[in-house]
């Protein structure tokens, strides 16, 4: 064990990509103690891919290329500035709302950060926020894409665990809300000490016309239930709902009602069981050519086509993280890795309080050194069974885990959301990770809650029937 982890840190150390440095680590172990044949080691490697929850995964990623190209973003903004613009700090109250939106669309926290946040990043820079404030709200909220569902991690956490990924996405939804609540309590709070005012007069028609978009979009399951209540089918009920939902917002243009859909199609589908939560990934790429293609006609060929690479790319590192992960975890398993800690664990506490502050240590470093798929692959197949004896249900855990990994893309010295903001900015590291600093704060208060009061996370799965 201490020769599988030993060799692959020295790797990282030396610069070795992630995935490079974990086959390079098995490859060494297999070959000094000869545990399996080398067709059993090409085996696992491969089965670490021929996951069906798996295929989501350049779907997702598809999806949110494709919003990010469609003009959806803008939408979002605006829709989000006739909201919240009026309050104090009303750009950053309307960064945070954006992100809560986008998040139903794209599933992971980068796509959230180098999508909308370029367009919120320069309009609070434009109304004379300091460029830290809004790099700093940026990355913050940036974190709620892969706590709200669809979430690209809790594919990899739900295929790795072999936990309901339908329940991990539904065990995000409340979570979400109080990391939404607190970041906004947050603005709140830094706008009164500051002095930000808000950033557009409050208008009455502006804010009713965003109140009734969310209405029209809560609408539709109304409707949709009401037609199944008349006799029709549910496909059909859903095809006439939808059709003259779209034939509405054609006639008045509205800004964000079909953005808006997007999550509402993706939870209604998997809660009413129309599709599963890789189809819904696949429903999610549908809904996106759709507005791009046909709706809003924003999108060209060439930026597809664009679209279609980028994703092909980020795939393949993905998934080649998969693969060298799953012969490493295979490795630790085999070396007893996960009874070592387990053991160790239990001769400290038998407290799962206890237990939790150590995992929650244990993430918030392995975050800053480690991608999130690499650090899910790597560490559920040691936690999960020391939770289980703890008694700590598996989504519980996934959100916890989840959440301290997309803290650690935040700070350095490997977290891309910093260096993504740092970009966009055209801030250095260091200052970009200074102005995040404060921002902190809201996430910890979230991570603590979320921990700790485990029906925050359980409840609405539990209701729903995906757990008991």
């Amino acid at each position: 064990m201490l020769l599988l982890i030993g060799s692959f840190l020295l790797l990282m150390v030396i610069g070795a990509p992630v995935a490079v440095a974990m086959a390079a680590a098995s490859l060494l172990y297999l070959g000094i103690y000869d545990v399996a044949p080398d067709i059993i080691a090409a085996q696992r490697m491969i089965a670490g891919v021929e996951s069906f929850p798996l295929i989501a995964v350049p779907f997702f990623i598809l999806a949110g290329n494709l919003m990010n190209i469609a003009g959806v973003t803008g939408r979002i903004y605006h829709f989000a500035l006739s909201l919240v613009g009026w309050m104090k700090g009303g750009l950053a109250q309307v960064n945070i709302i954006g992100s809560v939106v986008f998040s139903g669309m794209s599933g992971t926290a980068l796509a959230d950060a180098a999508g909308i946040g370029t367009i919120e990043i320069k309009a609070m820079k434009d109304h004379g926020y300091p460029v830290e404030a809004a790099v700093g709200v940026t990355a913050a909220s940036a974190t709620l894409g892969p706590i709200f569902p669809p979430s690209l991690p809790f594919v990899i956490y739900g295929m790795m665990a072999n936990a309901s990924i339908g329940a991990l996405f539904m065990a995000g939804i409340i979570p979400g809300v109080v990391m939404t609540s607190l970041m906004m309590l947050t603005v709140w709070i830094f706008a009164r000490r500051y002095g930000w005012g808000s950033d557009t007069p409050f208008d009455g028609r502006e804010l009713l016309g965003a109140f009734l978009e969310v209405v029209i979009v809560m609408c539709f399951p109304l409707s949709v239930w009401l037609l199944i209540q008349a006799g029709l089918s549910v496909n059909v009920a859903v095809f006439l709902a939808l059709g003259a939902l779209i034939a509405l917002d054609w006639y008045f243009d509205w800004h964000a009602v079909m953005a808006l859909m997007a999550p509402v199609l993706l939870i209604g589908g998997m809660t009413m069981g129309w599709f599963t939560p890789t189809e819904a990934a696949v429903a999610a790429v549908l809904w996106s050519l759709f507005l791009g293609l046909v709706r809003y006609r924003t999108m060209t060929f060439r930026t597809l086509a664009k679209a279609s690479f980028d994703t092909i790319e980020t795939t393949a590192s993905v998934l080649f993280i998969v693969t060298a992960a799953s012969i490493f975890a295979w490795l630790l398993t085999v070396s007893q890795a996960a009874q070592l800690f387990s053991d160790f664990m239990f001769s400290l506490t038998d407290n799962w309080w206890t237990f939790l502050i150590v995992v929650n240590i244990l993430l918030l470093i392995v975050g800053a050194f480690l991608d999130t798929i690499a650090a899910i692959s790597i560490l559920v197949p040691i936690l999960m069974p020391v939770a289980a004896r703890y008694g700590i249900d598996p989504v519980h855990l996934g959100l916890i885990l989840t959440l301290n990994l997309m803290i650690g893309l935040l700070t350095p010295p490997v977290g891309m959301v910093l260096f993504v903001l740092s970009r966009i900015a055209k801030m250095s590291v260091e200052r970009t990770a200074l102005a995040i600093l404060p921002w902190m704060i809201p996430l910890f208060v979230a991570l603590l809650l979320i921990t700790f009061i485990p029906a925050i996370t359980l409840w609405l799965p539990t209701q729903l029937g995906l757990i008991r």
